[in-house]
């Protein structure tokens, strides 16, 4: 029997902690590493080399989808499961375009995890299917670096702070925020980060 190594992602420790123990109960899964931020994961699959990673979404220091890019560029790479409360359709387009192989609610039984686990390890892919009609509809109209500097600016950084942040002229950040502004039909910052929030776009 093939045993299928797994490290998981999740910044509730209740969760992380009830999510290894479930999935232990299978004879043929083991957890080799959890980790409670991103940057943890990015080194944790690095160090452990896992052949399927389960990351949230919305982590600290990196979210699932960089998780999910670091991942796609390693060697061998493993495969990728969004497991996340956000049924939120732009994720969900955003996970498949960074090479994400499954995309699961948290409300979905231990078993449907397990048994999608086996499938993207065998080279399919599995999305809850209350979403997959949903992940082809609006398209996100926001670069990399709009969506960068805008979720800065929705967690309350001032334009100066955006740009020590980021590397860039402030003159260039209140450009890439006037443009995510105009793209999203908001009056202000604020509102276009709440928009872009909303629709899974952030």
């Amino acid at each position: 029997m093939t045993t299928i190594k797994i490290l998981l992602a999740e910044d509730q420790q209740m969760v992380l902690g009830a999510l290894s123990a479930l999935l232990e109960l299978e004879s043929d899964l083991i957890v080799t590493a959890s980790c409670s931020d991103g940057a943890e994961a990015v080194a944790g699959i690095e160090a452990h080399q896992p052949d399927v990673v389960i990351t949230d979404i919305e982590m600290p220091k990196l979210s699932g989808l960089e998780v999910a890019q670091h991942a796609s560029k390693m060697n061998p790479a493993p495969k990728v499961i969004i497991v996340t409360t956000f049924a939120r359709p732009g994720y969900l387009r955003r996970a498949l375009d960074a090479g994400v192989c499954g995309y699961l609610l948290k409300d979905a039984p231990v078993q449907e995890l397990a048994e999608a686990i086996r499938k993207v390890y065998a080279g399919g892919k599995v999305i809850a299917p209350e979403l997959a009609a949903e992940a082809w509809g609006e398209n996100d109209p926001l670069t990399d670096r709009e969506r960068q500097v805008l979720r800065l600016a929705g967690d309350g950084l001032s334009t100066s702070e955006i740009s020590q942040r980021v590397h860039l002229a402030e003159g260039t950040v209140r450009n890439y925020l006037s443009e995510a502004i105009s793209k999203l039909h908001a009056s202000n910052r604020v509102e276009a980060a709440r928009t872009a929030r909303k629709k899974g776009w952030l």
